[in-house]
């Protein structure tokens, strides 16, 4: 029986997937617990899927599976889910940026009786500017969305395997699981820790990848831009009878003005702005809405250590009978 699956997405890790691997399983021995590690090489250009693949031909409690291309974190971890077997899974990252040593006190309290244990790291080592723009979403997030995130909370975390089951329940396309982690609930406890260091290598989360990520978040568990919209809309027809009303007064009362090209064109330019930014809005719920519709499978498996792991359950098929 296997008390705990390790689920690592990776993505071009291979100078440090060795590493990690002796970290982590020099972490779980000493605490007794039956253990599997599960990769998922989410279309790596390196060494990775090569080195995945020798570690699961070294130690028979891993397990690893390969993406046909890049599918992104997101698809990586609900890959992982899928494979793991464990009574707990425990998600984390393979550059060592998720400590090892800190999986042992994530069971401990899991123990107690919690079904998510988060891991928190701080932002001691981060620039100004990047610790300024993170806290600035998070409390963005906080005010817009339907869930809780809570700054310097991720992925690294336990959850029991009725949260598991919870999330593999979850059929959407578009991902945020930062946002699905707090959506399902359950009793939820969180530890904080110091931010360390890649070991090796260089982020793959580029400025641009962040902010895309983050409209996601944003986009995935709330539908209050498009209720901003309406209010834009109210306030900028409330704003322009006003300013009617104004105009029709200085008509009576001082006849008629000569009519002013620069409030012309600024109204305009600012009203076409509006309807933009709107049009844009709604246009990310369309788009979301199209990628749900079609309803392709979140990964493609290239190759895998067992012929059960990872695999995307099979669409249903329904079939209509006619009677004439």
């Amino acid at each position: 029986m296997v008390e705990m699956s390790v689920v690592v997405p990776c993505f071009d890790e291979s100078e440090v997937i060795d590493a990690f691997h002796r970290t982590l399983v020099g972490a779980l021995r000493p605490t007794g617990v039956a253990f599997e590690v599960c990769y998922v090489d989410d279309g790596s250009g390196d060494a990775t899927g090569e080195r995945l693949r020798r570690l699961a031909e070294q130690d028979p409690w891993v397990r690893y599976t390969s993406f046909s291309r890049n599918f992104g974190k997101e698809s990586a971890m609900l890959a992982g889910l899928r494979m793991a077997r464990g009574e707990v899974v425990v998600l984390m990252d393979a550059d060592l940026q998720h400590p090892p040593e800190l999986v042992p006190r994530m069971m401990e309290l899991h123990r107690l009786g919690y079904d998510q244990v988060v891991a928190r790291r701080d932002r001691t080592g981060e620039g100004p500017v990047r610790t300024a723009l993170s806290r600035g979403y998070y409390r963005l997030v906080r005010r817009f969305m339907d869930v809780e995130v809570v700054d310097g909370s991720g992925d690294f975390r336990l959850l029991s395997r009725r949260a598991v089951d919870a999330l593999l329940t979850l059929p959407e396309s578009n991902r945020f699981s930062k946002g699905l982690f707090s959506w399902i609930g359950f009793d939820t406890v969180s530890f904080s820790y110091g931010n360390v260091r890649r070991a090796a290598g260089a982020s793959k989360w580029g400025g641009r990848r962040l902010l895309n990520y983050g409209i996601d978040g944003l986009l995935s568990f709330n539908t209050r831009p498009l209720r901003l919209a309406i209010h834009t809309g109210l306030w900028l027809f409330l704003s322009a009878l006003a300013y009617a009303l104004w105009i029709l007064t200085r008509v009576v009362l001082h006849g008629v003005d000569t009519p002013g090209y620069a409030t012309l064109i600024t109204a305009v330019v600012a009203l076409a702005g509006v309807q933009l930014a709107t049009l844009g809005v709604i246009g990310e719920y369309v788009g979301r809405i199209y990628h749900e519709a079609k309803r392709r499978p979140h990964y493609v498996v290239r190759e895998t250590s067992d012929t059960t792991a990872a695999r995307p359950p099979a669409p249903r098929v329904t079939e209509s009978v006619s009677r004439e």
